[in-house]
């Protein structure tokens, strides 16, 4: 499967219990840091929510 890195980009905070818990999910913990997943329809479906907080890596 392939995989894609994502930054996240701008805070949490303020947000949605619900978005909050997406970048959670996703394994973030601090601003500006890159993570990388497999491509899944799971994961993609979750940057999907919180796309404006995250940016794709390459």
């Amino acid at each position: 499967m392939a995989t894609i890195k994502i930054k996240q980009v701008r805070s949490a905070i303020r947000r949605p219990a619900d978005q909050k818990a997406t970048l959670i999910a996703l394994g973030f913990k601090k601003l500006n840091q890159v993570v990388e997943k497999e491509a899944t329809p799971q994961i993609l479906g979750m940057v999907k929510k919180v796309q404006h907080l995250l940016e794709v890596v390459e």
